[in-house]
């Protein structure tokens, strides 16, 4: 395993997991990377580690640029054990290498999981000087831990920007400039909708700490590093933090006999006569990862359950426990469903879209049996109305 260089004395010494899947329930289909960053100066410096069953292909990459017993410094951005895992085993071999994260939570989550293995704490605007470089702390809470922080170094302005700008993909190449740029900006898309989405306040307070500094370079702990394509990232961010609308409206379903799904698709007319770009999930076959992608940004969900056992369905469940812990700004709703004899389940959903950041456009919308053309023409003629009435 070799080191890849990014620039002038900087290594990416990282390890890539093509064969991750999941992570914390969001689905991880393009696999992962787990970024440390090496750079040689009078003190050699390593930027984070790796998750530990890795641990062994990150030395073999140190290994190929330094003897890693030379390690004089590591700074622990973040104590999540993707990052932080391999911290006690590079740890043992560079003994003497003082180990700095942010003061209070950095070191207080680190002490957690591995137990005190000599940890600095450093503050907001902090410095430490490691030869020709400067490393400046930035703490950025709650994007998405209490103790994240961004390094950036100077001269060279590169930002080591922790879990912000990342992405779950793994690729051989490692920078924007080499990459299927449209895919990085889509994992990118995914990774803060499921991870940073909740977030938004914090990650606006975190952009704006880094407005005015000049920056060159911004190598994330996953995914690919950006170098070209700055402006573009930070503008996407921007616009996320902000919970941007765009015209696209979100219908999530699962159906049994196809009634909630009919619905479904009257619920979908009625985004369309309005000028909106309905998107359909079928919860047979969509994840909710990808959902919540495309959700982030839409001004309106609908959701819908056929009612079963006097409750919704449980994929609809799931997804809306899910939802309610990543939906980022306020968004208008509507819930729908279908019924035999019961018909729990679209208050059922009603109640559970009712939150800080999701309001009504109507009440919930109830069918039995089979609807007919009439009743789902009603649908769309209501929904219609109260979309107009906006």
């Amino acid at each position: 395993m070799k080191a890849t260089r990014i620039a002038e004395g900087v290594y990416w010494v990282g390890a890539i997991d093509w064969n991750l899947r999941n992570f914390h329930g969001y689905e991880t289909e393009k696999g992962s990377s787990y970024n440390a960053y090496l750079v040689l100066d009078e003190k050699v410096t390593l930027i984070d580690t790796v998750k530990e069953p890795f641990k062994e292909e990150m030395l073999s990459r140190i290994a190929s640029v330094i003897d890693p017993a030379k390690i004089d410094v590591i700074v622990s951005n973040h104590a999540e054990p993707d990052h932080s895992g391999a911290l006690p085993f590079i740890k043992g071999i560079a003994a003497n290498a003082k180990i700095y994260a942010a003061a209070g939570a950095g070191v207080k989550d680190l002490a957690a999981y591995y137990g005190d293995l000599g940890y600095i704490g450093v503050k907001a605007g902090e410095t430490l000087s490691i030869g020709k470089r400067t490393l400046t702390f930035v703490p950025t809470p709650m994007v998405h831990w209490p103790d994240n922080m961004v390094t950036l170094m100077t001269p060279g302005n590169i930002l080591f920007s922790n879990d912000a700008f990342g992405q779950h993909y793994a690729s051989d190449e490692r920078l924007d400039s080499e990459c299927d740029l449209p895919e990085a900006y889509i994992q990118a898309r995914k990774y803060y909708a499921n991870i940073v989405q909740p977030y938004g306040m914090q990650t606006g307070k975190a952009l704006s700490a880094l407005e005015g500094l000049a920056i060159d370079k911004i190598l994330p702990s996953h995914g690919v590093c950006w170098t070209e394509h700055i402006p573009e990232i930070l503008s996407l961010y921007r616009s996320w933090a902000a919970g941007t609308y765009d015209d696209t409206a979100i219908v999530v379903y699962d159906t049994m006999w196809h009634s909630t799904e009919a619905m479904a698709h009257a619920v979908e007319e009625a985004f369309l006569a309005c000028g909106l770009k309905p998107r359909l999930y079928d919860l047979h076959f969509c994840h909710n990862s990808d959902i919540v992608a495309d959700a982030m940004t839409a001004k309106y969900i609908a959701v819908g359950s056929p009612t079963l056992n006097n409750n919704m369905m449980p994929s609809v469940a799931s997804f809306l426990t899910y939802f309610k812990g990543l939906n980022g700004n306020k968004k208008k709703f509507i819930a729908f469903g279908s019924y035999g004899w019961g018909g729990q389940s679209p208050d059922q959903v009603f109640e559970a879209l009712k939150s800080p950041k999701c309001e009504p456009l109507l009440p919930a919308i109830k069918l039995s049996y089979k609807p007919d053309a009439e009743q789902l023409a009603a649908i769309t003629a209501d929904v219609t109305a109260a979309l107009k009435g906006e």
